[in-house]
């Protein structure tokens, strides 16, 4: 596919002046609320991530936790879990790789575009480092204040509520929707979420930002005084811009790719847009898209 002409708002940060970044106020992981796991999962399953963990942290890999757990350290809810999230830089996964082969796990670069596994039998782990669509790679910028936890008596890190914000901010298909873990998310720690940073972290996506916060002001009208307002006002500036703007008729881009991998399909096989995932907002190549296309449920043969 011929490289696609953007405007200056895609896959960049929009300007417009925002207050001085303010000191962080971490470690807001909630130990008291946070699962233990040896109540979540099976005593065998429990033994193969406290085994992985250790190993990982004795060879000094840098690993962050996300999933259900840090999910639970944030907010309080705890829910089931089917395995562990470990978002790692891509660029360690072959070192990861051999320190669990040489342990006897197998492991599988299920996706190459953002997603390992690593197996003990019936058990895995995700290994994370970018997310399903292409736009979150995981950086150096994840590595930073993270607070601290125990997981099944190994200390680990978790990954910054920020980063697990935009993680899950993409994610809206028809069988999964992370809209509310979002909620969640900014009713728990909304006066010490680093905002300037969030703003920055979703650049050019500024809009899938506002839609949240749009949704956050509905969900809990008694709590919208603890979103900023020079948040909302400069989102709402950004918005107002862009309607006064012609629109750009040679752009013909879905990104409604980006949210579900499934339910815009039609819009760049049949209509003729281009796949927003083969813009430079993402990483991903025709052959990334090609096979996690194919992996759709509904799209496997019987």
């Amino acid at each position: 596919m011929p490289e696609v002409a953007r405007p200056a708002v895609y896959g960049q940060t929009a300007e417009g002046a925002r207050p001085p970044r303010l000191p962080k106020l971490r470690r807001m992981c909630s130990l008291e609320v946070a699962p233990s796991l040896e109540e979540e999962v099976a005593p065998g399953t429990a033994a193969f991530y406290a085994q992985v963990l250790r190993v990982l942290v004795d060879a000094n890999v840098p690993f962050l936790v996300g999933g259900a757990f840090a999910h639970a350290c944030f907010t309080g809810i705890r829910r089931a879990t089917k395995d562990l999230d470990l978002f790692i830089r891509r660029e360690d996964y072959e070192r990861i790789e051999r320190l669990m082969t040489e342990r006897g796990w197998r492991t599988e670069m299920s996706y190459p575009h953002w997603l390992a596994k690593v197996y003990s039998r019936d058990d895995f782990i995700d290994l994370i480092f970018n997310s399903g669509n292409g736009v979150t790679p995981v950086g150096d910028a994840w590595f930073h204040d993270n607070a601290e936890a125990e997981i099944l008596g190994v200390p680990v890190r978790i990954a910054n509520v920020e980063d697990s914000l935009l993680s899950k901010a993409f994610i809206m298909e028809r069988e999964r929707y992370d809209g509310a873990d979002v909620a969640h998310l900014i009713h728990s720690v909304a006066e010490k979420l680093d905002w300037a940073g969030l703003l920055e972290r979703f650049g050019g996506h500024w809009r899938v930002l506002l839609a949240h916060l749009t949704l956050f002001g509905f969900i809990y009208p008694g709590e919208r005084h603890r979103i900023p307002a020079w948040v909302m006002e400069q989102l709402a500036q950004r918005l107002l811009a862009e309607t006064r703007e012609p629109g750009s008729h040679d752009f013909r881009v879905c990104a409604g790719t980006l949210l579900s991998r499934e339910q815009y399909l039609y819009d760049v096989e049949q209509l003729g847009y281009v796949d927003g995932r083969l813009t430079p907002a993402s990483t991903m190549t025709p052959e990334d898209v090609a096979v996690w296309t194919e992996s759709i449920p509904s799209r496997q043969q019987p």
